[in-house]
């Protein structure tokens, strides 16, 4: 029933396998290729015939992760795969970037290509697997692809390139890098970087398309058993002719456009000779005028690329290696907490940073599952920006790209966590565009985010190089131009600090560039990388050690683990109450590290107090400021800490007697207390006569120690005898004894009572006090004790 095809090769340690002919057997090219446990399937659909009038090649890639792959379900309400997500949007963009310059020209078929994440086993990336599977598709389906392509993901680290790492060797590394490339040549480059070298960075390249190479020698294998017919591709000179015609029309006019230095004057000019040749081929058929409107485009590429190889001049009238002037304002918006302008030539950006805590973080739900990010980059391209009409809206594919490569150039030199506890976003408005605004949005986000007082470890900037082409002659050019990017081919971005490379880019619209040429690339984007740090740090050399006034401040403190529980409360009950009480955001990890944020320094420390209060212990001897809980006949119970109460006996209130607690206390007084003693069962004894009630200060303890009583101990009582009847006729004692006169040994032996106590008069004189002295040193074991025991 299936006619299967397989192949099967090595890669990084692991079985990548390609086969065809079982699953989507209607499309033109399908294949299933599976790395580890992760398998990708890539179908491929082509148009039979070209629409009216078209004159582009509408190809569409197509990447999706389906939840089911990794045993997930999607979260939010719909519960099913919606919109594409960021890493869908930046993995179709990966795909789409190396295969279509392989197309012929002329091919104006329309072709869709789907890759879809069957099953992901958390280690080996799918993206890679779908690059692989797109190009196997492409080269079984019989469409006119000159490819096959492989593709290969490389890190560094220990001074060793490793092939196909897993997601914690990443992380680990100091390099992720993905590198697409024909046997013969690399075509796409996509990477982050830890400040590594250019000769490193080369070497990274070599080593991942080498084994491309490998992978193209399987897709080849592949292609041999299950290929499909290839397409016939009509052949035609019209355009040939056409741009003979067309030189001599408006050859002159277009080479004067094109030594004007102002893009305006020069877009002007350009569309008089543009219309020109439009009217020369009024009375031709469509096919006709559609070929004219190509050989403009190929006359244009000849003259701008002649002149940059034969004469080293470029449009604007630079040489190769000379960047536009820069002017970089830092502090150019008043109310952000820290922004930039950043110009260079006709390409200019607003670039905006804004720090939040930790619950402005951006939450990812993908097949690995959810996770969360504390830097963000988003870049907006209005129309605006080139002089145009446009759709104005959501960002595009183009606008995600470029936001992304600006956040991997950037993300090396944040500072941790630990080190920086906030949430950054990093906001690009592209305000003018005439060469790589994806590098402006580097240099002002390096800027802006100095500026608002995050302390990057460098700061970083971005150059984009062009290339032209031309046989063996070649030519690399700095800071390219719009239209030095569309008649050049290569778009080679090159981001990084004084010390190394942390993000590059390249995008080759030939058949591939050598290893030669790469490192000239390399060497000259490391000459203008260095001239635009210089030219930035004309506007601010360091990071602002001052956040702005606007900016939410964020403190941390560690507590141990086990006191997580008592912060946060029964129910959240504690938490919410301190940020209820003291308005301050309290945040507090698995591992006990608590944020703490506030516009507002005195609402931070209120909140820090509380929590150390939380999870301080109580000590002896100290001072502390409390709040009168409970007043109970002997005394008042204090809340001195978060959850602690002790006991101020009535003796410890003041020096002088207190006949009633309450015409001292009321509950909820503050007072200051020291703490006396914490017993065995837990219990707090506090004191306030001790400390002084206004300044907090502790004082000297003044009551006069408690003497021994005269005539000492007075020995065993010994047998009391009948003590007689009660005298108030009460009966018997229950000894059934008289006392009679006290023993011996000191002087109260006052003999039998009368009948009745009377009025006794003014107490006897007592050594060591008086009728109105301070009260014993000591209290009865019962009043230390709870109002609840």
């Amino acid at each position: 029933m299936f006619d299967i095809k397989t192949v099967e090769i090595e890669l990084g340690g692991k079985t990548l396998k390609l086969e065809t002919g079982r699953v989507a057997r209607q499309a033109d090219g399908a294949v299933l290729a599976t790395l580890g446990e992760t398998v990708v399937l890539c179908a491929v659909t082509a148009a039979k015939s070209v629409k009216p009038g078209q004159d582009f090649f509408p190809l569409t890639v197509h990447y999706q992760e389906k939840f089911s792959a990794a045993g997930r379900i999607p979260g939010g309400f719909f519960k099913r795969e919606r919109g594409a997500t960021e890493k869908e949007t930046l993995t179709s963009r990966l795909i789409d970037r190396p295969i279509r310059p392989l197309f012929p020209e002329g091919f104006y078929n329309e072709v869709l290509v789907i890759a879809q994440v069957l099953s992901y086993d958390g280690e080996n990336e799918p993206d890679i697997v779908a690059m692989i599977a797109a190009s196997a598709a492409l080269t079984i389906s019989g469409v006119p692809f000159m490819g096959p392509i492989g593709a290969a993901r490389v890190s560094y680290q220990d001074g060793e390139y490793i092939l196909n790492p897993s997601q914690e060797q990443i992380k680990a590394g100091q390099l992720d890098l993905v590198v697409a490339g024909t046997p013969n040549a690399v075509m796409m480059v996509e990477s982050e970087a830890k400040e590594l070298s250019e000769d490193v960075m080369l070497g990274a390249v070599m080593f991942a398309h080498e084994a491309s190479k490998k992978v193209c020698g399987a897709i080849i294998s592949l292609a041999e058993k299950a290929a499909k017919d290839p397409w016939e591709l009509a052949t035609s000179d019209a355009k040939t002719a056409a741009k003979d015609k067309l030189k001599k029309l408006i050859g002159t006019d277009v080479e004067a456009a094109y030594k004007l230095t102002n893009k305006s004057e020069r877009s002007a000019a350009l569309n008089a000779a543009r219309e020109k040749a439009k009217e020369a081929f009024t009375d031709a058929d469509p096919q006709e005028q559609m070929a004219a409107s190509k050989a403009v485009k190929s006359l244009e590429a000849d003259i701008v690329r002649g002149a940059i190889l034969k004469e080293g001049r470029r449009i604007d009238g630079r040489d190769t290696k000379t960047v536009r002037p820069i002017e970089a304002i830092v502090g150019f918006l008043p109310r952000t907490h820290g922004s930039s302008l950043f110009t260079r030539g006709e390409t200019q950006a607003i670039v905006t940073t804004t720090l939040g805590t930790k619950d402005a973080e951006q939450m990812i739900d993908g097949l690995e599952g959810l996770s969360y990010s504390r830097f963000m980059l988003h870049y907006n391209f209005p129309p605006y920006s080139v002089g145009e009409v446009g759709r104005f809206g959501a960002p595009g594919r183009r606008e995600v790209g470029h936001g992304k490569l600006a956040w991997r150039a950037l993300n090396p030199m944040l500072p941790s966590a630990e080190e920086f506890p906030y949430t950054i976003r990093v906001l690009s408005d592209i305000t003018e565009s005439n060469g790589s605004s994806s590098m402006a949005t580097v240099c002002g986000g390096s800027l802006a985010m100095m500026d608002a007082g995050v302390p990057l470890a460098r700061p970083v900037a971005g150059i984009a190089m062009g290339l032209i082409l031309e046989g063996k002659d070649f030519a690399v050019i700095s800071d390219i131009l719009g239209d030095e990017d569309h008649l050049g081919d290569m778009d080679f971005k090159v981001a990084g600090t004084s010390n190394g490379v942390t993000a590059l880019q390249m995008d080759i619209k030939v058949a591939g560039i050598t290893e030669e040429i790469m490192k000239v690339a390399l060497a000259q984007a490391n000459e203008g990388r260095a001239h635009i740090l210089g030219e930035m740090a004309k506007a601010l050399d360091h990071t602002r050690t001052e956040l702005s006034a606007h900016a939410p401040r964020i403190e941390t403190m560690q507590v141990p683990k086990d006191k997580i529980r008592e912060i946060i409360g029964t129910g959240g009950k504690v938490i919410r109450e301190i940020v209820a009480t003291t308005g301050a955001k309290v945040d507090i990890d698995d591992e006990g590290l608590i944020k703490i944020s506030s516009s507002d320094l005195s609402q931070i420390e209120a909140a820090r107090q509380w929590i150390h209060g939380i999870v301080a212990e109580p000590e002896v001897g100290t001072i502390y400021t409390g709040k009168v809980a409970n007043i109970v006949d002997f005394g008042a119970f204090v809340t001195f800490m978060p959850g602690k109460d002790g006991l101020v006996h009535v003796s410890e209130i003041k020096n002088e007697r207190v006949e009633n607690v309450r015409d001292v206390l009321t509950e909820g007084q503050e007072v200051k207390v020291k703490l006396l003693e914490v017993d065995q069962r837990g219990k707090v004894r506090l004191s306030m006569r001790l400390v002084d009630q206004e300044t907090g200060a502790e004082l000297e303890d003044t009551r006069p120690a408690r003497e021994p009583r005269e005539g000492g101990d007075r020995g065993p009582r010994g047998d009391r005898g009948d003590r007689g009847p009660r005298r108030d006729g009460r009966g018997p004692r229950r000894d059934g004894g008289d006392r009679g006169p006290r023993r011996e040994g000191g002087d109260r032996d006052r003999g039998p009572r009368g009948e009745g106590r009377g009025d006794r008069g003014p107490r006897r004189e007592r050594e060591g006090g008086n009728d109105e002295g301070p009260a014993p040193e000591f209290a009865p074991a019962f009043l230390n004790r709870d109002d609840n025991d």
